[in-house]
């Protein structure tokens, strides 16, 4: 054994008898997946374009698996802060302890998605939590239509990888747009899907010529876009100008999955002081700024998830004062009520029991 190897295991070791651990976390010293909560292990990074990265994830025991176009959420430690965020699994669903992936785009300066792009590596161990979200492939096979764009595809190449791995009845239109070729996730196997059986994909370039979305573009891709069950993920512009169409037909088979919540109006020079009550911590902010970003800029680290208001995990009670929910723009607040600090702003002066 080298002198390094003994120097490493006597100082786990030491560290071991100095700590007053319980069992399980000695399993956990020992193999990281042995933990009483949901990991994951990388097993491959594969880089998708520039922007974008796969990670191929082995879960521990006590992930219970993952349904075609439900997300994951993934906690990474940064400078010893764990941060989570949520992403779809693009590989096929699979069961209890089964490898899955995620794909995951850069957010430009993002903390999360900046560091698992730059420093995550195969072998590292994230936290993981069970797969959600019903944004899922019907139960009885139906003529279906995708509508993605940017890292909207991310569901819908999992339902698309899932369709053709258990040989499923497929029919199918995807209609996809990315800037270009070089900016389009699974660009190749897209083109490869074309040939399946039931599968038609279309992608559109938008900076070289290609369109956005509009009624006369889906009347040439899916002539029988009317018939068919529709979902649509993507960018705000892409969302409001699909669910637009649908409501002005008077078509309610449209299902949606948002990676960034929709804000309302926010009246000019709105927000106020906002007090951190246990932090003993006051600052100014403004009216359109989530409070989960102007207590992560006051050097707090709140316990959060989506950052979309969708998984509850970041709702903090509320001292005084009211909040404004940047989602429908309603003002309201009393003393006690609790609060989804990603999703809402100061409406005046705030104090949050945090």
């Amino acid at each position: 054994m080298s002198g390094s190897l003994l120097n490493t295991t006597a100082a786990k070791v030491g560290r071991w008898l100095a700590s007053p651990l319980q069992p399980q976390q000695y399993l956990e010293l020992i193999n990281p997946l042995w933990a009483a909560s949901c990991r994951g292990r990388i097993e491959e990074i594969r880089r998708e374009t520039d922007r974008a990265v796969t990670l191929v994830i082995r879960p521990n025991g006590l992930f219970h698996g993952a349904v075609a176009g439900q997300y994951v959420r993934l906690g990474v430690d940064v400078n010893g802060v764990r941060y989570w965020r949520c992403y779809s699994v693009t590989s096929p669903q699979g069961g209890a302890g089964e490898t899955f992936s995620v794909t995951v785009g850069r957010v430009d300066g993002g903390r999360v998605s900046t560091y698992i792009q730059d420093s995550l590596r195969v072998g590292d161990v994230i936290a993981l939590d069970q797969a959600a979200g019903d944004f899922t492939l019907p139960a009885a096979p139906q003529p279906l239509l995708l509508i993605s764009a940017g890292t909207g595809i991310t569901p819908m190449i999992g339902m698309l990888r899932t369709l053709v791995a258990e040989g499923r009845q497929a029919d199918v239109v995807h209609l996809h747009f990315a800037p270009d070729e070089q900016q389009c996730l699974f660009r190749d196997e897209l083109r490869e899907l074309n040939r399946q059986p039931g599968i038609h994909t279309v992608q559109q370039f938008t900076r070289t010529g290609g369109e956005h979305f509009s009624a006369g573009l889906l009347d040439t891709v899916c002539a029988d876009w009317r018939e068919r069950l529709a979902y649509v993920c993507g960018p705000e512009a892409l969302m409001d100008a699909v669910r637009n169409h649908w409501q002005n037909s008077q078509i309610e088979s449209l299902k949606e999955e948002a990676f960034q919540p929709k804000r309302a109006a926010v009246p000019e020079g709105a927000g106020g002081t906002v007090g951190f009550w246990k932090a003993g911590v006051n600052v100014e902010a403004a009216g359109d700024k989530p409070l989960l970003e102007v207590a992560e800029e006051a050097g707090l680290m709140p316990k959060h998830g989506c950052r979309m208001g969708i998984c509850q995990e970041c709702v903090v009670p509320l001292k005084e004062g009211q909040v404004r929910d940047l989602q429908t723009g309603e003002v309201f607040g009393e003393a006690g009520d609790v609060v989804r600090i990603c999703v809402c702003a100061a409406a005046g002066k705030v104090t949050l029991d945090l």
